[in-house]
This record gives C-alpha cells, sequence and structure tokens, in this order.
C-alpha cells in the first residue's frame, strides 16, 4: 500500500462508528488498574527498602574494614637499634 491508500484506509476506520464496548468493561478495568498500582507501589517500597539495607550495609562495613587506611607495609622489616 502507498501513502495515499493507507491514508484512505485509516480515514475509512475514522469515519465509521466507535466500536460497541461491554458494559462492564469499565469495572474489570478499574480493578485490573488498581491492582496494578498497587503493586508497582509495593514494589516500589521494596526496592526502596533494599537500596537502604545496602547503604546501611556499605556504612557498616566501611566503619568496620576502614578502606580508606593504608595497610602498614610488610616489605621491609623495621629498623631498630641505631
Amino acid at each position: 500500500m502507498n501513502r495515499t491508500e493507507r491514508e484512505a484506509a485509516v480515514r475509512l476506520l475514522m469515519e465509521q462508528a466507535p466500536p460497541q464496548v461491554p458494559p462492564d468493561l469499565y469495572g474489570e478495568v478499574v480493578r485490573r488498574g488498581g491492582r496494578m498500582l498497587r503493586r508497582r507501589a509495593a514494589a516500589r517500597r521494596a526496592l526502596w527498602l533494599l537500596l537502604c539495607a545496602a547503604a546501611l550495609a556499605f556504612a557498616v562495613w566501611a566503619a568496620t574494614a576502614r578502606p580508606w587506611v593504608e595497610p602498614p607495609s610488610q616489605t621491609t622489616p623495621p629498623v631498630t637499634g641505631w
């Protein structure tokens, strides 16, 4: 189909009467949408909790291991008796 044929087909579809929707569809959509929003909110809360737990674990590890401190040199013995 070339462009004019596609435009004609789309115009024909748009000019036709709107499709009939079952009357109980709205309630079903609202129910599913609410469930979807609750699941997303729960997933978001769980991810925030996981992020906070990881940050707390990192902070505890950093406070105990102190990775920013240079370890003492083990290659040469200390000089004594001068």
